[in-house]
């Protein structure tokens, strides 16, 4: 077996905290943080898929890391861990058979005409119900939308439209689209149809089959409770095109007459009931495995704001090993930037608040999360069964995928308009002199799509830290997502900028410093949608206090 030598540094230097560090200008830090991502970025990792062993070794390099700082362990029992009871589903071949009732009587349906996904929570499945459309599938106040006014849907399988109507705001709309079977369960429907607003491209074909190929993994509790099954919600069914038309087959509007009005934009889709019906009978198979979030805490200080927890986050896991690689072809996915970088990033600047010599009035949260690249899983998981009161989290922030491949000086904080936190990046970002550029894809919808969200969900302000598109930036994140985000070739052979990954790692150093020292505690915007949605009855800023 290779043997690999991790350097383990002593005392760090700080980082300069004005203008751009020159290369050098830390040699420490900059070598800490090498080290690690090399160290969870080699082969011998196997990518560090959830559930594997490769991943285990990456969460005990981190909770001795955490160990050697000085750090508490904060996990379950006493320890460093808090894991996670995931559950894989397929179904059982041959097994599954749907049965769609019309007025002529009943066909059983081929797989390539429509398909069950496996269930988390019940291996057995055999019943029948009734159809609604629902257009969009939305019930928001905020809106001023209901689209299941005046239905329904209770013991039905709900039809919806895919995404959200025009002009409602990107991450709101992100929001939207993945809460549309919560939405659905509450309103005591048990199952749901996902259409798209425009029929599919003939050049690609809907495949009910490969739908139903695909294992559904997520946590399971103790109390049978899935993260992502709300409680009722008994099956996902997927239709071919053909079939998606023909369950509109004799009700107030074909689909195409649906699709038409939603394309009109803003105006709204309004929902009927449909005539046929569905019979599901199914049976899904479960392994059951587990995987460690990592969870490390520095205490405060300050009696009255120790009991406070900002929580600093990162994902250690990645994609594992490429399937289909041919023979002598590179098949680990190493993780290097996404998000090796993140975690050791969060391990230097955890050093940091160590070797300031002064411990923060609040307390620190260091949460290394598995599961994120299979859906926030791990996140997901740690929120609702956290291991600290979560109305005692009061701020977040998520270090995921730095892209230190240029010498940034400008940062992208999603999520930070939506609450206070978005000051302590700006003044962090000052002392170091950047900037703090505005979101430069919101198409992308990046707020909701990384770990820091599933605390957004319970009512905590937290945020995504980019390295931004200043300084050749854009150039290089269109680069590293063309060619090697989600491949092999994310690895160390990049040309990595150790300096500017730890200078990533000061600034969010100096932000949670920020959050942790701060009188009061960060605050959503009055009259922010998330913040009046998640966290309705929390303190509020002025608008004006944001800046």
């Amino acid at each position: 077996m290779r043997k690999m030598i991790v350097a383990l540094a002593g005392v760090s230097l700080l980082l300069s905290g004005a203008g751009l560090a020159a290369p050098g200008a830390d040699q420490a830090s900059a070598n800490r943080v090498e080290s690690h991502v090399r160290f969870l970025a080699d082969d011998l990792l196997e990518g560090r898929d959830t559930g594997s062993r490769g991943h285990e070794i990456a969460a005990s390099y981190v909770a001795n890391q955490f160990l050697a700082l000085g750090l508490k362990p904060a996990g379950e029992q006493g320890g460093w861990y808090q894991w996670v009871p995931f559950r894989r589903a397929t179904l059982v071949p041959g097994k599954t058979v749907l049965t769609l009732g019309e007025g002529s009587g009943d066909t059983v349906l081929p797989p390539s005409e429509m398909i069950a996904r496996p269930s988390l929570t019940e291996r057995m499945r055999d019943f029948r119900a009734g159809l609604v459309f629902v257009g969009y599938g939305i019930d928001d106040k905020a809106l001023g939308i209901d689209d299941y006014a005046g239905l329904d849907v209770r013991g039905k399988i709900v039809v919806v439209l895919a995404g959200a109507p025009d002009k409602v705001d990107n991450d709101i709309a992100a929001h939207l689209r993945a809460t549309k079977d919560v939405i659905a369960a509450q309103h005591g429907a048990i199952g749901i149809i996902e259409l798209g607003v425009r029929p599919p491209d003939p050049k690609r074909p809907i495949s009910p089959e490969r739908f139903a190929a695909a294992p559904l993994v997520d946590w399971v509790d103790a109390n049978g409770q899935s993260g992502s099954e709300p409680q009722g919600l008994r099956v996902r069914l997927m239709p071919s095109a053909g079939m998606a038309e023909r369950l509109f087959v004799g009700a107030a509007q074909s689909l195409s007459q649906v699709r038409k009005v939603a394309g009109l934009g803003n105006k709204r889709v309004r929902g009927f009931a449909l005539k046929p019906t569905v019979a599901i009978q199914s049976e899904s198979t479960w392994t059951d495995f587990k995987s460690p979030e990592v969870v490390a805490m520095l205490p405060g200080t300050d009696p009255a704001l120790k009991g406070e927890y900002v929580a600093m986050m990162g994902h250690l896991d990645h994609l594992g090993i490429k399937k289909d690689a041919k023979p002598g072809e590179d098949n680990i996915y190493n993780g290097a930037l996404d998000n090796a970088a993140g975690v050791a990033t969060l391990i230097e600047a955890a050093r940091q608040f160590v070797d300031s010599g002064e411990a923060p009035k609040r307390s620190i949260l260091f949460v290394v999360h598995t599961g994120e690249e299979k859906g926030l899983l791990g996140a997901d998981y740690f929120a609702a069964h956290p291991t600290v009161p979560i109305k005692s989290i009061v701020g977040g922030v998520d270090l995921d995928m730095p892209v230190p491949l240029y010498p940034f000086n400008d940062v992208v904080a999603f999520g930070g308009g939506h609450s206070t936190v978005r000051d302590a990046i700006a003044k962090a970002a000052a002392e170091m002199g950047m900037s703090v550029s505005p979101d430069p894809m919101p198409e992308q919808s990046i707020f909701t799509r990384s770990d820091h969200y599933q605390f957004v969900r319970r009512g905590v302000p937290a945020v995504l830290l980019f390295t931004g598109y200043g300084n050749g930036g854009k150039a290089k994140w269109d680069d590293f997502f063309a060619n090697r985000y989600h491949s092999v070739k994310d690895d160390v052979s990049q040309p990595i900028l150790w300096d500017a990954a730890a200078r990533y790692a000061q600034l969010n150093y100096r932000i949670v410093r920020q959050l942790a020292d701060a009188p009061q505690r960060p605050m959503w915007i009055k009259g922010n949608y998330f913040g009046d949605l998640f966290d309705p009855k929390g303190p509020r800023a002025p608008a004006e206090m944001a800046h």
